[in-house]
């Protein structure tokens, strides 16, 4: 009992240290370099860390106003899709036909992956039957005939 009890002590200062940072890091007010990775410009259509734009400007001067007035980074994106719509978001929405962007990378996996399962299936089943085919031509026997030569053999007794 006194062992399942250290074990539990154990595993409850185990989650609680690994709860903390987490919870710092959400406290810890977001910087501009974090938000500019997930946010687009509207006007060339690239992340805001890599436009130069007047437009990209706008926008860093709106998010440091709103890091300013001490929003977390969930705030500010919706104050940025309420100002701009939410093709100004870098991640598709989790819905509807946006949901495609994040099931079709998956789904493409599977399937490369089971296509290529199933060529290395038949690749190494080709190189079986090319090795039979190869002993077949040197003896011209068949491993049929083996096998009945075999069963004959030992129905015989010889």
């Amino acid at each position: 009992m006194l062992i399942r009890r250290g074990s539990l002590l154990t595993l409850a200062v185990l989650v609680l240290a690994l709860a903390l940072p987490a919870a710092a890091a959400a406290q810890e007010p977001p910087s501009l370099p974090d938000i500019e990775d997930e946010v687009m410009c509207p006007t060339c259509g690239f992340s805001l860390a890599l436009s130069e734009s007047p437009q990209a400007n706008q926008i860093r001067d709106l998010i440091r106003d709103l890091i300013g007035e001490g929003l977390s980074k969930d705030e500010i994106k919706d104050a940025l899709v309420a100002e701009y719509g939410p093709e100004v978001l870098a991640s598709p929405e989790t819905s509807g036909f946006d949901l495609a962007a994040w099931v079709a990378p998956g789904l493409a996996i599977l399937i490369a992956g089971g296509a290529l399962s199933i060529g290395i299936r038949r690749w190494r089943a080709g190189g079986r039957e090319g090795e039979e085919r190869a002993a077949t031509e040197a003896t011209g026997q068949h491993p049929e005939d083996d096998e009945r030569l075999s069963a004959d053999l030992r129905r015989y007794r010889l």
